[in-house]
């Protein structure tokens, strides 16, 4: 039996659990809250906030406030100078850092031994084992894994204890045995110069048999780019002729997928989509004709929900929102999430929007950020109408686009109200205004209040493009000490803080 056909053998157990979702989603979710609130009892956060006398739902969202980073953050920084059983039982060692949506710079995610475990191992086994299920031809274990990660370094002066981006963490401690079947060498992956890193990286990894590809879309394709620079071919197939399936995440991948199917042309590639976030693993595509991801409810997270009208236009929640439990949501109504985990995360807003698309089983699409998105002028523009229209635009005109950002232009000289766009093509289209039109349209079509605002140009006129230089964003990223990892530029916003850096940079 191949490598291969003793993982699928493996996982088939796997695969009759994960049958639950359909039928026992809310008893899932149920037992996860008991178990998160049992365990964290005897903590001081939950002795502070009666865990042992929590029997219920209603009981837990009475007693436990929702919190952002900015509520948990002073816990955090205790944890992180080695006290135990703050908000979870123990001491935690590791933490990752995200840029996130915070007013701090970055922020410091626990990660404890049970979240590795139930949160963010268990996701990656998972996304295997749909895959395996879904591609009964596989035999991507008879080759390596191309695996990107970022960089950790010492926890302030914790012995044993870790800072960096979780992939770093993730690899830091994972199973010896997994190295034998992945690329690169440890010492490779952790490095923290993303452009030192992308070389060894493609040197190392073009002379193996590669049959998987994961990682950010973005940072991916660089290190693409390096190894067809180096090996001189014209599609990476002819580099690895076994490559089979890329596992993505961090940034939808629309905006990248022509540039990956003209770069990787074998009718054997496979796309799988997953949500995997500093926080937790929370999503998986497990069917390969839906974009939707299954909501992964046997984990050591709870989710909550609050619809999205409920926020303040900076992302928060008010006082007197009401939060519902999975088996109260609708859908195609756009909701933030709220998680509650075993790193000690209680009711914490993510940042993250989501739409179900089906609530049995519970699927649904990343729709954007609690702060991401641009409502200047009542148009409530959201990551995935975004998406869409760029999508759209390229499609009639030929264009790629590599990266972008948008904000509102609140008044010029002449009164006049816009979204400005800065937009890198890898493919610039032939006419720059006919791709606007095309954006602005499709924009209206998915989006009744943009369209509304933009009803003969009287409250918000046409929308404008910048086409960015290349390399802006990257340049941008690396001036904020963020280039490479899970790092990612903001989309879309209300403010023009981002917009006016990068137009400075142009």
């Amino acid at each position: 039996m191949s490598l291969t056909g003793l993982a699928r053998h493996l996982f088939a157990p796997r695969w009759r659990e994960l049958e639950r979702h359909n039928t026992e989603a809310e008893t899932l979710q149920r037992q996860v809250l008991s178990r998160l609130v049992s365990r964290a009892r005897d903590t001081e956060y939950g002795r502070y906030h009666h865990f042992a006398d929590l029997n219920t739902y209603e009981d837990f969202t009475s007693n436990v406030p929702i919190n952002s980073y900015e509520e948990l953050k002073g816990d955090i920084d205790r944890m992180r100078h080695g006290e135990k059983d703050v908000l979870w039982p123990g001491r935690v060692k590791w933490y990752a850092k995200s840029s996130g949506t915070t007013n701090d710079k970055s922020k410091f995610i626990p990660v404890s031994k049970e979240g590795l475990k139930r949160l963010h191992y268990k996701g990656g086994t998972d996304v295997v084992a749909l895959y395996l299920r879904n591609n009964p031809q596989s035999r991507m274990f008879d080759g390596k894994g191309l695996i990107l990660g970022g960089s950790h370094q010492p926890n302030y002066n914790v012995e044993g204890s870790l800072v960096g981006d979780l992939s770093a963490i993730l690899i830091e401690n994972i199973n010896p045995l997994v190295n034998l079947v992945r690329v690169p060498s440890k010492q490779t992956a952790l490095l923290s110069d993303f452009e030192i890193k992308r070389d060894r990286i493609a040197r190392e990894a073009m002379t193996k048999n590669v049959t998987n590809l994961s990682g950010v879309p973005s940072w991916m394709l660089s290190v693409l780019n390096r190894v067809m620079e180096l090996s001189g071919k014209t599609h990476l197939e002819e580099v690895w002729p076994n490559l089979e399936v890329f596992f993505h995440g961090g940034v939808a991948f629309t905006p990248y997928r022509q540039q990956y199917e003209e770069l990787i042309t074998s009718p054997r590639m496979h796309y799988m989509e997953t949500y995997n976030a500093s926080e937790g693993f929370f999503g998986i595509q497990d069917d390969p004709n839906d974009k939707s991801m299954l909501l992964m409810l046997d984990y050591d997270c709870f989710y909550e929900f609050v619809p999205m009208e409920q926020t303040s236009s900076q992302g928060g929640v008010g006082g007197g929102s009401a939060t519902v439990p999975l088996w109260g949501v609708e859908k195609g109504k756009n909701y933030a999430m709220i998680i509650s985990t075993s790193c000690g995360l209680w009711r914490y807003m993510i940042g993250d929007t989501i739409q179900f698309t089906s609530t049995n089983p519970y699927k649904f699409i990343i729709s954007g950020r609690t702060k991401s998105f641009i409502n200047a002028f009542g148009e409530e523009l959201i990551v995935d109408n975004a998406e869409q229209g760029l999508a759209y635009a390229c499609q009639q005109t030929g264009a790629q686009v590599l990266e972008y950002t948008a904000a509102p232009v609140f008044m010029d000289a002449k009164a006049k109200c816009r979204h400005q766009w800065l937009i890198e093509f890898s493919t610039p289209p032939d006419d720059m205004q006919q791709f606007a039109r095309l954006l602005d349209a499709r924009l209206q079509e998915v989006n009744s209040d943009y369209e509304a605002k933009r009803y003969k140009d009287i409250t918000l006129q046409h929308l404008e493009i910048i086409p960015a230089r290349k390399g802006l964003f990257t340049d941008w990223l690396k001036s904020k000490g963020k280039l490479g990892g899970q790092h990612k530029v903001p989309r879309l916003s209300n403010s023009r803080e981002h917009i006016e850096e990068l137009l400075a940079m142009n």
